[in-house]
């Protein structure tokens, strides 16, 4: 059963070793983040899952690292746990952040990771949710991801009108914790827009089921052109 799930997005430049002089800007960004592992913690769940988009599907067991060599600094993160010491890095970017996130949380629960691959059609990422959340008493995730690339002229990519119409709904749903309007995102149009997070939120809509959420958005923005958004869900009573 899911009883609550921390919504981040996962740029590298949160670590704070690769945003360099740009580090201050994303400041309110980690407190936000901060904040929703804490309201999740908070909640006492007896496993969280690390929920992330990657090359394939697969499930990464506590102890498992990621490198953020390929941004410019010779760092790892690991999920809490341990791994055999000669394990390489496997997490992509997504649980790579996560997994730093969980550091600096000093989170000593139990913890898993569920990479699924960025094409997984939307019923496949619901069921995948399902099974999750019955995995678990308590099951808590956090689900890693970041929203259109092409929200303003400085963004990685080129502009695209329809990007603050798809991110304005992400919001809406995350903040309504509306699942079903998560299950409706076109996989097509968010692969268009570069989307990193729709796999991810389409798992938490799986583990939400119908049960009833209170919700709140603690960030919203696009300081370098793509959105992140930071919100938490919390099952109802």
């Amino acid at each position: 059963m899911l009883v609550a799930a921390a919504v981040c997005p996962h740029p590298p430049l949160l670590v704070p070793e690769i945003g360099g002089a740009k580090q201050a800007d994303l400041d309110g960004l980690r407190a936000a983040c901060a904040g929703a592992i804490e309201a999740v913690r908070a909640t006492e769940p007896e496993m969280l899952v690390v929920v992330g988009a990657g090359e394939t599907t697969r499930r990464h067991h506590a102890g498992a690292r990621g490198t953020f060599r390929p941004y410019g600094v010779d760092l790892t993160a690991a999920l809490p746990g341990r791994a055999p010491p000669d394990e390489e890095p496997l997490l992509p970017l997504s649980l790579s952040v996560g997994a730093w996130l969980l550091e600096q949380a000093a989170w000593t629960g139990d913890v898993q990771a569920q990479e699924v691959a960025a094409s997984t059609p939307a019923e496949e990422c619901r069921q995948l949710g399902l099974a999750l959340a019955e995995g678990a008493d308590r099951l808590a995730l956090l689900v890693m991801g970041d929203g259109t690339a092409g929200s303003s002229a400085n963004g990685p990519g080129a502009h695209d009108p329809r990007a603050a119409a798809f991110d304005a709904s992400v919001v809406e749903a995350l903040r309504a914790a509306d699942p079903s309007a998560l299950l409706a995102i076109e996989a097509t149009l968010a692969a268009e827009l570069r989307v990193a997070g729709r796999v991810s939120w389409q798992v938490l809509a799986g583990a939400a089921g119908e049960a009833v959420l209170d919700a709140e958005v603690l960030y919203d923005g696009a300081p370098y052109g793509v959105r992140y958004v930071v919100a938490v869900w919390e099952r109802h009573g």
